[in-house]
């Protein structure tokens, strides 16, 4: 182990609370069924799909005599997909829980990913191991990878591993498509009779893994957190020097959650959710007038300052950037990428794309700055697609905005001055020390993970739920992974995957920052976290985040 910091020798001291049901030992935890589940969406296609693990009845653990069957249980557990503060927990959750119920259990820690399972490459887990660990942030206990599990021989290779060391249960801890793979494997299992229980534990930076019994995902509060507090010093900054707009992006692919979170905790002068822009069709040119009158209302009162939160897959959610995206990928297909590659000149290259591209998807990329226009181009996947993830949209949107205030100005509308600095906050936030909440919340998840192994129950994600409130009055559980399971088209079928959960426009969350917005845009109402504390007061060491809070009614 490396020289230890001041703080990582304290925080092994922190010993994680557990939801009082489970602080009663193994032997005064009994199960309260509660109804059968069925799937979010698609049900007759996901039951059968799922014919031995669909339809299961959600649970409850709860305070009365144990009726599970005693024996030595051998588990392994899998960190799958990118890293989220508090990993490290579940899994010591996991261990304590195991080493309580009986010193004869065991467990397998399987090394970067699900490809550790493939290749029977782990280690077993002991105290002094594990104690390296507690409340730290990373993966690298054991690593991560992003490996599948989800064809016929692997499911075939993962059982046969599990047979040679004996293993009974697997634990896979990730987001919504390594949870997906989970709830494939445990169906391949029962099927099979292989006498292996899979459970999940949903993890997940960018909020989107929940549903009304998976209230958030493990890593959220903490990456949130940790982006707050940089967003609320480059406020400060920009308030204090007066001369520069700050556009920062922020992670989420697919959903704004991480945005909205971090607007909740700052108060920006701008923050774009992907969701809004989508439901009202919005273009490029709107988007970019929005953030313009913002900019022009803080010049007018001598506010040539400002923050603006981007969350990193908009661009996406704009239908004419979609659009024009598919036009591109259909210009470069086959030998037209040749042909194009081919051309001397960017000169020469606008003329081939200027000529096989509709009018309207021209106008689209005649607003971009050439900068955008070339990556669109010239930087492509190994299917020849445009990667739509590399585009640097804070970058984009401050440009078109540039653009703007500039026909502003020449209108004479605007008279201010527009300097934009760029800021990109994603991995900074992924392997942060745990906030105390995800500290507690992962090392219960694991915990909890256990008992539900030890009842026998295969296919379900470990549930730890009323978050809101102390730890004393969590509620633990399991619930069918099938549950939160729909069809959706990848690579051109028809597969079963978890749905993702976005921003829900007619939420608490959003309905807050939509009735706040207005004033944040055209005064300065910043707010500054500051940065996550360990000690002190609990309604600030133990505060979860606004989106949870404002969803609990609070």
């Amino acid at each position: 182990m490396t020289d230890l910091s001041p703080l990582q020798k304290a925080r092994y001291q922190y010993a994680p609370k557990l939801p009082k049901m489970l602080r009663n030992g193994i032997s005064e935890i009994s199960v309260l069924e509660g109804e059968e589940t069925t799937s979010v969406a698609d049900q007759e296609k996901i039951k059968a799909l799922f014919p031995n693990t669909y339809g299961k009845k959600e649970i409850t653990f709860q305070k009365g005599q144990n009726t599970s069957v005693a024996k030595k249980q051998v588990v392994g557990v899998i960190l799958s997909g990118g890293q989220a503060p508090g990993g490290h927990n579940v899994v010591c959750g996991l261990y304590d829980a195991l080493k309580a119920t009986n010193p004869e259990n065991v467990l397998y820690g399987f090394k970067k990913g699900p490809s550790g399972l493939l290749e029977d490459d782990y280690l077993i887990f002991d105290d002094a191991y594990i104690d390296q660990y507690r409340n730290t942030g990373g993966f690298d206990i054991i690593g991560s990878g992003r490996t599948k599990l989800e064809t016929e021989d692997q499911f075939a290779v993962a059982a046969e591993v599990c047979k040679k060391h004996g293993i009974t249960a697997i634990v896979i801890i990730g987001g919504d498509d390594s949870n997906t793979n989970a709830a494939v494997l445990a169906e391949y299992f029962a099927a099979h009779d292989a006498g292996v229980q899979v459970i999940g534990c949903p993890k997940t930076i960018d909020g989107d893994l929940k549903n009304e019994d998976i209230e958030c995902s493990f890593g959220f509060d903490t990456a949130t957190k940790t982006y707050s507090e940089v967003i609320g010093n480059i406020e400060r900054d920009a308030n204090s020097a007066k001369k520069y707009w700050h556009f920062v992006k922020v992670m989420g692919r697919s959903a704004s959650h991480v945005a909205l979170e971090c607007a909740l905790q700052t108060q920006p002068n701008v923050c774009l959710i992907s969701e809004e822009v989508a439901e009202k069709k919005m273009s490029l040119s709107q988007i970019a007038d929005y953030i313009a009158d913002s900019v022009e209302a803080r010049a007018a009162k001598g506010m040539n300052f400002g923050v603006a939160i981007i969350p990193e897959g908009v661009v996406e959610f704009v239908p004419e950037f979609s659009a024009l995206i598919a036009e591109i990928n259909e210009l470069l297909a086959g030998s037209k990428a040749e042909t194009f590659n081919a051309l001397p000149n960017w000169k020469e290259k606008y003329a081939f794309i200027e000529k096989g591209l509709s009018q309207e998807a021209m106008s689209v990329f005649a607003i971009l700055p050439e900068g955008i226009q070339q990556q669109l181009f010239l930087e492509r996947d190994p299917h020849g697609n445009v990667q739509v993830s590399l585009i640097e949209s804070e970058k984009l949107f401050s440009a078109i905005v540039k653009a703007k205030l500039e026909e502003r100005k020449a209108a004479g509308t605007y008279k201010g001055k527009f300097n934009a600095l760029h800021h990109f906050f994603g991995y900074e936030g992924r392997c942060a020390f745990p906030s105390n909440f995800d500290a507690d919340y992962c090392y219960s998840l694991g915990y909890n993970a256990f008992m539900l192994i030890q009842y026998g129950y295969n296919g379900y994600l470990s549930k730890v739920s009323n978050l809101s409130k102390s730890a004393d009055e969590w509620v633990a559980g399991g619930m069918p992974i099938t549950k939160m399971m729909n069809i959706e088209r990848r690579h051109g079928e028809d597969k079963p995957v978890i749905r993702k959960a976005l921003v829900e426009l007619d939420g608490k969350p959003f309905k807050f920052f939509e009735a706040h917005r207005e004033q944040w845009a055209k005064e300065t109402c910043y707010t500054y976290p500051g940065a996550i504390q360990y000690y002190g007061p609990a309604e600030v060491c133990d505060l979860t985040t606004r989106t949870l809070a404002l969803e609990k009614g609070e």
